[in-house]
C-alpha cells in the first residue's frame, strides 16, 4: 500500500511538472501572438493612414486633373480662335496686296501727273487772285455809280468770295408793301445795268426779302409771293428797261427767312426788308476753271 501510494505520488507529481511546462509554454506563446497581434494592428492602422492620405491625394490629382483638362480645353478654343484670325489676315493680306498692286500701278501716272497738277494750281490761284481784284473793282465801281442821291444805309454793297452782293433797302426800289418801283428805282437798276453789260461773264440773281409782318390781299397770299413778285419786277425792268440778256438773270424770293438781323425793333424790320442782287461767275464757266483737262500741258 505504501509503496503503492507512493508511486501514485510520483506519478501525480511527474503529471503536475509536466503541465506545469506546457502552460509556460503556451504562456510564451500567447504573448508572442500578443505581440504580434498588437504589430499587426499598428500595422493596420498605418495603413489605413496612408490610404486616406493616398485618397486626398487621388482627390486632388482627380481635381487638379480636370482642371489642367478645362486649361486644355480653353487653349485649344484660343488656338482655334488664332487659327480663323490667322486665315482672316492672311485674307486680309490678300486684298491688300491687290490693293497695294494697284495702287502701284497708278503711283507712276501720279508722280507724272504733279507737275500738271502744280499747273492747274498755279492757274487756280491766279484766277482767284483774278477774280478777287476783278470782284474788288466792281464793288468800287458800283459804290461809285450808286452813292449819288441814296443814304448811306440804303446801299450796302460787299465782296463775299467769288461774288459781289449789292443789298438795296425796299424803300429805294418799292412802294410799302407792293412791288411796284418808284421813280427812283429805275435810276438806280440802269446804273448797275450799265455794270452788268460790262461783265458778259457773270450771272445776275436777284433775291427778294421781307420783315416778318404778315401781309395777305386779294394779289398776295404771303411774305412768299411779296419777294418773289418784287424779285421778279427787278429782274424785269433789267431785262426790258435795260436791255439786260434775260439769259443772265435768276429771279428768287426768301420771303422773311435768312433775315439779316431780328425783327425785334422797326429799325431792323427796315434791315431785313431788302432786294439782294448778287453777280457771280457763271456755273459753266466756274466748273470748266476747275476741269483739270484745261490745265496747260
Amino acid at each position: 500500500m505504501k509503496i503503492n501510494s507512493i508511486l501514485i505520488f510520483v506519478i501525480l507529481l511527474s503529471s503536475c511538472m509536466v503541465s506545469k511546462k506546457k502552460y509556460i509554454a503556451l504562456e510564451e506563446e500567447s504573448k508572442k501572438c500578443n505581440a504580434l497581434l498588437a504589430e499587426t494592428q499598428n500595422k493596420l492602422f498605418l495603413a489605413e493612414s496612408q490610404s486616406a492620405k493616398f485618397s486626398n491625394e487621388v482627390t486632388t490629382v482627380n481635381s487638379s486633373l480636370m482642371n489642367k483638362n478645362e486649361q486644355i480645353k480653353d487653349l485649344r478654343d484660343q488656338l482655334e480662335d488664332c487659327k480663323k484670325l490667322r486665315d482672316k489676315q492672311l485674307t486680309q493680306v490678300g486684298d491688300l496686296t491687290v490693293l497695294t498692286q494697284a495702287a502701284n500701278d497708278n503711283i507712276k501716272e501720279t508722280l507724272s501727273q504733279l507737275e500738271r497738277k502744280d499747273k492747274y494750281i498755279t492757274l487756280l490761284q491766279a484766277a482767284k487772285t483774278k477774280a478777287d481784284s476783278i470782284n474788288l473793282a466792281l464793288a468800287v465801281n458800283l459804290k461809285g455809280v450808286l452813292k449819288n442821291g441814296l443814304e448811306d444805309g440804303d446801299v450796302d454793297i460787299k465782296v463775299d468770295k467769288t461774288v459781289v452782293m449789292i443789298n438795296i433797302s425796299d424803300k429805294v426800289l418799292f412802294k410799302s408793301g407792293s412791288w411796284e418801283l418808284t421813280p427812283k428805282a429805275d435810276e438806280v437798276l440802269a446804273n448797275i445795268a450799265k455794270i452788268i453789260e460790262s461783265r458778259p461773264e457773270l450771272e445776275v440773281m436777284i433775291e427778294g426779302y421781307t420783315d416778318n409782318v404778315p401781309i395777305k390781299n386779294t394779289c398776295l397770299k404771303d411774305n412768299w409771293d411779296l419777294s418773289v413778285k418784287r424779285a421778279t419786277t427787278v429782274v424785269r425792268s433789267l431785262q426790258e428797261k435795260n436791255k439786260v440778256n434775260p439769259n443772265r438773270l435768276i429771279a428768287a424770293g426768301r420771303g422773311e427767312y435768312n433775315a439779316l438781323v431780328s425783327n425785334d425793333s422797326p429799325e431792323n424790320k427796315a434791315t431785313n426788308r431788302r432786294t439782294r442782287i448778287i453777280l457771280m461767275p457763271k456755273i459753266n464757266e466756274f466748273y470748266d476753271l476747275l476741269n483739270p483737262k484745261n490745265v496747260p500741258q
